[in-house]
C-alpha cells in the first residue's frame, strides 16, 4: 500500500514554509544507484532485473556487463561530471548501459533515436558529450561529433574483455547523474542538470513510500527522453526489484497495455495522465497484481472509481526537480467541481507558494510555486543566465547554498496541507505529458522559406486536452500544404511537438506595443485551416457514420475523404478512442496498427467495409444499423 509521508505543514507567515517534508535519511538514501544494484546482485543474483519479452537479464547478468562495460568506457576517459550521450530504445541494453555510465562515474544524456537527426546534433553538441553509446542501427544517424562512439555491437568483444569487477565509485552528491533535454522558449532544447544527491533522494523517498521490494515488478514504457523513464528504472532496480519492458505497439493501447500488466504481474506502474485516464475507464479483473498506479506529466481530470483495484497516486514535479516533487494518493469518486490536488511535498522536499515580491501569499490564496530541497537540479547546461533566472538564493532557509526553483506554475494550498495545482503562469504547456514551449516550435516553422511569420498556442477541447495550434502567415507565392510543414518539423522536432492543425493568416494580430495579440488569433476552422487538397465529401454509408465519430474526437467541423486522422490532430491516444468508437458503431475491432497504416477517412472506410464483410458475410452494412443510429 502507499504510505504517504507527513509534511510539516503550517500557517503561513512572512518567514515561514508552506508545506515541507523532512524526514532522517534511510539507510538506501545513503548509497548511490550503482552500489545498491550490486548489493542485489550479491544477494539475489538470478533474481530477474530487467525483462522484455523473452529476453530475460538477471542483477548479476546486469552486474557483470554494466561493470566491463563501465571499464571499457573509463579507459575511453569517462569520468565525474563527464556527459556521455545515450541513444538506444527502450530495452535492457539502454538500462544496462545508462548503470555502466554511472558505474564509471559520469553522467547520461538520454537521447530518443526517433528524434530528428538535427535535434539530436543540437543535443550533442551542446551537452558536449566525450562519448557516445548507442546501437549499431544508430551509429551513422549522427555524424561529426568529437565524441568517442561506442557501438554495442561493433565493439562487443573489446567490451566483453574487461574484467568484470565492479569499478570503484567515485560519486558524490554533487556529481551529475544524468542530463535531460526539455523544450526551449529560446527556441532550442536546455539540457537538466541532475546530481546524485537528487537521484538517491528520488529512490529512497519512493522505496519508503510504496514500500518497493524485491518481490514488486514495475514497468518501463515512458519515451526515452522522458524524465519518468528516470523515476520507473532506479528505484525498482536499487530495491531489488524487476523492470519489465512492453512492446512499443503495447505502450498507448489501454486495453492491450492493460491485459499486458495483468499477464506480466505488474504490481507497480507509471502512466502520464492522458493515458492513466482511460485506463481508470477500463474493466480490471480482481486477481491483478497491480497495486499501485503512478501518474502525472499533466493535469489529473478524474478520480478513480470505487471498483478500480489500485491505488492511484497522482504527481507532480518539473524535469528540474528529479522527476517529482509532491506526491499523493486519490480517493475514489468524483468530487463536484474539484479536480484531484497533487499532493504534499516528498521526503527532503519544501514547496512555497509565493506572490510577485517573493512573499509568501496567505492560507488558500494563489501563487506562483517554487521547490526547494534535495531534488533542485544544479542547472541548467551551458545557460548561466537562465539558470540564474530560474534556480535562486532560498530567501527562508538557513541552509548554505539552499536554493529555489522557481516553476513558473500556479497553486495554492489547500486546508488539508495538499497542493492545488492551478496551471502556467508563462507560455509552456504540456502536450501528452511532455513539456513543450511554443517558442521552439515557432523557431522551426519560421525556418521554412515560405513561412513569413508564426505563432503556435495550445488550445483546449471539450474533452479537457490540449492541443497546438500553429498560425502560419506565407509568402504571396507560396505552395506549401499543411503536408509539408509537418513534414518540414517533423525533420526538427519529435512527434509530440507537431501542431494538431495550421491556420493560414494572411498576418499575424499585434497589439498597439507590437506584440502578438493571442486574443485575436481564431479558433481553427473548416473555413482557415491549411489543407491538403479541395474538400471532398464523405462518400458512402461508412465514410458518412465514420467522419462525425472523427470530427467530435478531434473537435473540428468536417472530415472530408482524403482527411488524414492524424494531419487534423489525431494521436495514438486519440486513436484508441476511435477504435472503440468503431467497435460501437460497426460491430468490428479495427487493430490500431491499421489506423496508422490507413489514416485517410476512406482508407479506414474501406478496412472497416472488409471487416464487416468477413464478419457478417453477405448481410449488407445497411442490415448492420437498420435504425441508422447516430454514430457521434
Amino acid at each position: 500500500m502507499f504510505r504517504q509521508s507527513q509534511p510539516n505543514t503550517r500557517g503561513i507567515s512572512t518567514d515561514e514554509m508552506i508545506a515541507t517534508s523532512e524526514i532522517e535519511e534511510s539507510p538506501v538514501a545513503q548509497r548511490y544507484v550503482p552500489d545498491l544494484v550490486a548489493l542485489h546482485a550479491t544477494l539475489r543474483p538470478r533474481a530477474v532485473a530487467l525483462a522484455a519479452g523473452s529476453e530475460l537479464l538477471s542483477f548479476a547478468e546486469l552486474e557483470d556487463r554494466s561493470n566491463r562495460l563501465a571499464h571499457y568506457l573509463k579507459s575511453l576517459g569517462v569520468g565525474p561530471n563527464q556527459l556521455v550521450g545515450l541513444c538506444m530504445e527502450r530495452s535492457p541494453a539502454m538500462v544496462m548501459a545508462a548503470l555502466a555510465i554511472l558505474k564509471a562515474g559520469g553522467a547520461y544524456v538520454p537521447l530518443d533515436p526517433a528524434s530528428p537527426a538535427e535535434r539530436l546534433a543540437f543535443m550533442l553538441h551542446d551537452a558536449a558529450v566525450s562519448v557516445l553509446v548507442t546501437h549499431h542501427g544508430f551509429a551513422n544517424k549522427i555524424t561529426g561529433g568529437n565524441w568517442r562512439l561506442v557501438d554495442l555491437e561493433e565493439q562487443a568483444p573489446k567490451i566483453a574483455a574487461q574484467p568484470s569487477r565492479n569499478v570503484p565509485s567515485l560519486i558524490e552528491d554533487a556529481s551529475l547523474a544524468y542530463v535531460i533535454y526539455t523544450s526551449g522558449s529560446t527556441g532550442q532544447p536546455k539540457g537538466v542538470e541532475i546530481t546524485h544527491r537528487g537521484l538517491a533522494n528520488l529512490v529512497a523517498w519512493h522505496c519508503r513510500a510504496f514500500q518497493v521490494t524485491g518481490e514488486d515488478r514495475a514497468s518501463h514504457q515512458a519515451a526515452v527522453g522522458f524524465d519518468a523513464a528516470v523515476w520507473e528504472t532506479w528505484p525498482y532496480l536499487a530495491a531489488g526489484a524487476s523492470v519489465r519492458i512492453p512492446q512499443e505497439a503495447l505502450r498507448h493501447d489501454p486495453k492491450g497495455l492493460r491485459d499486458w500488466l495483468v499477464t506480466e504481474g505488474i504490481t507497480i506502474t507509471f502512466l502520464a495522465s492522458p493515458l492513466a485516464e482511460r485506463m481508470l475507464r477500463l474493466e480490471w479483473p480482481s486477481h491483478t497484481a497491480l497495486r499501485i498506479l503512478l501518474t502525472g506529466a499533466d493535469i489529473l481530470h478524474h478520480r478513480p472509481a470505487a471498483t478500480v483495484p489500485f491505488t492511484l497516486i497522482n504527481n507532480y514535479g518539473p524535469t528540474e526537480c528529479t522527476v517529482v516533487a509532491t506526491s499523493g494518493p486519490v480517493a475514489p469518486g468524483e468530487v463536484a467541481g474539484k479536480l484531484p490536488s497533487i499532493g504534499r511535498p516528498i521526503d527532503n522536499t519544501r514547496i512555497y507558494i509565493l506572490d510577485e515580491a517573493m512573499r509568501p501569499v496567505a492560507p488558500g490564496a494563489a501563487g506562483e510555486l517554487y521547490v526547494a530541497g534535495a531534488g533542485v537540479a544544479r542547472g541548467y547546461r551551458n545557460q548561466p543566465e537562465l539558470s540564474l533566472q530560474r534556480f535562486l538564493p532560498n530567501p527562508f532557509s538557513s541552509i548554505s547554498g539552499d536554493r529555489l526553483y522557481r516553476t513558473g506554475d500556479r497553486a495554492r494550498c489547500l486546508a488539508n496541507g495538499e497542493i492545488e495545482f492551478l496551471g502556467r503562469l508563462d507560455e509552456q504547456v504540456k502536450i501528452r505529458g511532455f513539456r513543450v514551449e511554443p517558442n521552439e516550435i515557432v523557431r522551426a516553422l519560421d525556418q521554412h522559406p515560405e513561412v513569413e511569420a508564426s505563432a503556435v498556442v495550445a488550445t483546449g477541447n471539450e474533452g479537457g486536452e490540449s492541443r497546438l495550434v500553429a498560425y502560419v502567415s506565407l509568402s504571396s507565392q507560396a505552395t506549401v500544404r499543411a503536408t509539408g510543414l509537418r513534414k518540414h518539423l517533423l525533420e526538427r522536432l519529435p512527434d509530440y511537438m507537431i501542431p494538431a492543425a495550421f491556420v493560414q493568416m494572411p498576418s499575424l494580430p499585434v497589439t498597439a506595443n507590437g506584440k502578438l495579440d493571442r486574443s485575436n488569433l481564431p479558433l481553427p476552422s473548416a473555413a482557415n485551416m491549411l489543407r491538403e487538397d479541395e474538400f471532398v465529401s464523405p462518400r458512402g454509408i461508412v465514410e458518412e457514420r465514420l467522419a462525425p465519430i472523427i470530427a467530435s474526437l478531434l473537435y473540428v467541423d468536417r472530415v472530408g475523404a482524403n482527411d488524414n486522422f492524424f494531419l487534423l490532430g489525431g494521436h495514438s491516444l486519440l486513436g484508441t478512442q476511435l477504435i472503440t468508437r468503431i467497435s460501437q458503431v460497426f460491430g468490428v475491432d479495427l487493430p490500431l496498427l491499421q489506423l496508422f497504416d490507413h489514416p485517410t477517412l476512406a482508407e479506414m472506410a474501406c478496412e472497416i467495409e472488409a471487416l464487416i464483410v468477413a464478419k457478417l458475410g453477405t448481410q449488407s452494412i445497411e442490415d448492420r444499423n437498420p435504425s441508422n443510429e447516430s454514430p457521434a
